[in-house]
């Protein structure tokens, strides 16, 4: 199929057109290259030394380059473009770092392979089911009352009204002749995004790491573009847990760790607390059972053998109490052991919230999905 351009005449000095077949813009030698570094960099946790290391393979099997743009000239291109700089690294030595411009694009990058399908807007999408004093106008209209403010008044509304009431001869402007137009509020929603880095993420041959944090940026640069009004925080759990800011995704790697969940749980509703709107909840990535509790002497219980009933039931008095607070949890289990499930559904029942048991393929779509959805459920005037 072909599209076409119009274009002037300018050679007849008269109004005409050329059509030509439409030819969708090609990507630079630059362009090509730094799509496929995105990926390694996220691969490698931010190591530019490694990323590069893999890219060079992979021109010499795939022929990524050419001689006129080389390898070298990319990296001179990072740098040129500001994804790159050189720092001093801790053994003393000089070696090239990411930028925040690099951390940026990445997870616009994540964004853009998970969320493909939305458009990017202005604040504040989410919607209340009941009209008030907000946002977004609804198209419907009702009469002025005292306490309205005045930038909600429609003038267009109003001054038709003063017209059909008054004529045009003894035009006059009353109260009784304004029109507010309703709209909706945009209201807030607080998300903790907890992301489990025990050592299971990385075993069996699957890196189960790696998708988490695409998954991880793309829903932060979903909010921070799509939802400003609404607040992100992400924070990671093994052995204890710690909250991580967005810039530092990229660089997220698994540990010697068990898994401490109500450690994660605690402080996602520690998080929560502290935010003023009343929409709140909790999205956890995992894909083990809880293995780990933090005795108060600062030492660890753990248990790494099936269920173990004394982490399990402090587990499931966490989802109850974040219950109590109107948090709810959903759980989204990246693996299908049958005890597994088992204590993902108790957990679930426990919270009155939800979980998905999926693999890696499609985590990032049905996160979205969830989000939407709980926007839609919880947001209220």
């Amino acid at each position: 199929m072909y599209f076409y351009t119009a274009m002037k005449n300018k050679k007849q000095q008269r109004k005409g057109f050329v059509f030509k077949p439409y030819e969708a813009p090609s990507q630079s030698p630059f362009e090509k290259l730094f799509d496929i570094f995105k990926e390694l960099i996220t691969h490698t946790s931010g190591d530019f030394d490694e990323a590069i290391d893999w890219l060079r393979e992979l021109d010499k099997e795939y022929g990524l380059t050419t001689p006129e743009y080389t390898i070298e000239d990319f990296i001179e291109d990072l740098k040129a473009k500001g994804y790159i700089r050189e720092e001093i690294k801790p053994d003393g030595k000089g070696g090239m770092e990411i930028t925040a411009k690099t951390e940026r694009a990445i997870r616009q990058s994540a964004l853009e392979q998970i969320f493909g399908n939305i458009k990017r807007s202005g604040s504040g999408q989410h919607k209340s089911k009941s009209p008030g004093m907000g946002d977004e106008h609804t198209g419907d209209f009702r009469s002025y009352q005292f306490g309205d403010a005045l930038d909600k008044v429609s003038v267009t509304e109003s001054l038709r009204n003063a017209q059909i009431n008054n004529g045009i001869d003894n035009f006059n402007l009353t109260e009784d002749d304004l029109v507010v137009e309703e709209t909706m509020h945009k209201s807030q929603m607080s998300t903790v995004l907890m992301i489990d880095i025990s050592h299971s993420m990385i075993l069996y041959g699957e890196d189960r790491i790696t998708p988490a944090k695409k998954v991880a940026m793309a829903l932060a640069e979903l909010i921070i573009t799509r939802y400003p009004k609404d607040t992100l925080d992400i924070l990671v759990f093994g052995n204890d847990a710690w909250a991580i800011k967005i810039k530092d995704l990229p660089y997220l790697n698994v540990g010697p760790y068990h898994t401490n969940t109500v450690a994660g749980l605690q402080l996602a509703m520690d998080l929560l607390r502290r935010k003023r709107n009343t929409n709140k909840q909790i999205f956890m990535i995992t894909d083990g059972k809880p293995s780990c509790l933090r005795l108060p002497d600062g030492t660890y219980y753990k248990d790494s053998n099936g269920l173990n009933p004394h982490i399990t039931n402090k587990c499931y008095a966490m989802a109850q109490q974040a219950r109590k607070l109107h948090i709810p949890i959903t759980t989204f289990m990246i693996a299908r052991d049958r005890y597994l499930m088992q204590f993902v559904q108790e957990f679930t029942q426990a919270n009155q919230g939800k979980a998905f048991y999926t693999g890696l393929k499609g985590l990032g779509e049905m996160i979205f999905e969830d989000y939407e959805t709980n926007r839609k459920k919880r947001i209220r005037g």
